[in-house]
């Protein structure tokens, strides 16, 4: 059967894996990796045997004092506030949230994606989530959707690389682990990961604030629909924020360029006012 396949065949039958996010061979057949898990945890799980006489009984021990991993270890988001807080530059937020083990995503990722463009920019763009291309550069917008936004923003002469900061651009997503298949984040990951976002736009302190997609609108604003947001202006963090098509939505539906060259337009404007 296999060798019927032509080489464009294959061809199209790989690309269409790496779409779904099938990107790398872990082995030659299918690993049960959930009964891997059961496993491990009973080869760790005590023995149970009668007490001994004279013994102390193994749940003496749970009146001492909690290490304080374990007091924060229910919640997640808890910890990411204060550890947040905590961070007192750019440099120590991207430890802290390289540090922080309650987000599952990260165990499947190549690499943490923090930000990418120049710290002190005026605009500030905030994405959902990594790719595939972004997981293994560690850098947002990298792809094709992070060529289209570098075109985008060049037509208002704006750019990542630029060293003024009245013309740069700085970026991040609300997640800095891709999630499998590039699904959307669950409201579980938004929340645990947010208190980092809030924390990044204040140590970046930038002007404005854009909004690429409906991730990054449900994350800050508590809404999505991004057809009905884009172009307004809102509020969040106590900045003015603008929400934008994602450019990967734009590759998709390329007549929606018109619409985010008019909101391109509207930051100009509020850029030249300020």
């Amino acid at each position: 059967m296999l060798e019927s396949l032509d080489h464009e065949t294959a061809l199209a039958l790989l690309e269409w894996q790496i779409e779904l996010g099938a990107t790398e061979a872990i082995g030659e057949g299918p690993v049960d990796r959930f009964a891997e898990s059961a496993a491990a945890r009973a080869a760790r799980a005590p023995a149970h045997s009668p007490t001994a006489p004279g013994a102390q009984p193994a749940l003496q021990n749970r009146s001492a004092t909690p290490p304080p991993e374990a007091e924060s270890a229910g919640d997640p988001v808890a910890e990411a506030r204060a550890l947040a807080a905590a961070a007192p530059d750019l440099a120590a937020l991207r430890e802290a949230m390289a540090g922080y083990g309650h987000c599952e995503l990260r165990k499947g990722a190549r690499n943490l994606v923090f930000a990418d463009g120049q710290p002190g920019a005026r605009v500030m763009i905030v994405g959902e989530a990594p790719g595939r291309e972004e997981d293994q550069r560690g850098l947002p917008f990298v792809g094709r959707a992070g060529r289209l936004l570098d075109l985008m923003f060049g037509a208002i002469g704006m750019g990542r690389a630029a060293p003024d900061a009245e013309k740069a651009l700085y970026i991040t997503n609300i997640l800095p682990w891709r999630p499998p298949q590039n699904r959307d984040p669950s409201p579980e990951e938004i929340a645990m990961m947010l208190p980092f976002v809030e924390r990044h736009v204040a140590l970046a302190d930038p002007d404005f604030l854009v909004l690429m997609g409906n991730i990054s609108c449900q994350a800050l604003l508590g809404r999505k629909g991004i057809t009905r947001l884009r172009g307004t202006w809102q509020t969040v963090f106590g900045r003015p924020a603008l929400p934008m098509f994602h450019p990967a939505f734009l590759l998709r539906n390329p007549p929606c360029k018109r619409e985010s060259w008019s909101d391109l337009l509207l930051l100009q404007s509020r850029l030249e006012e300020k």
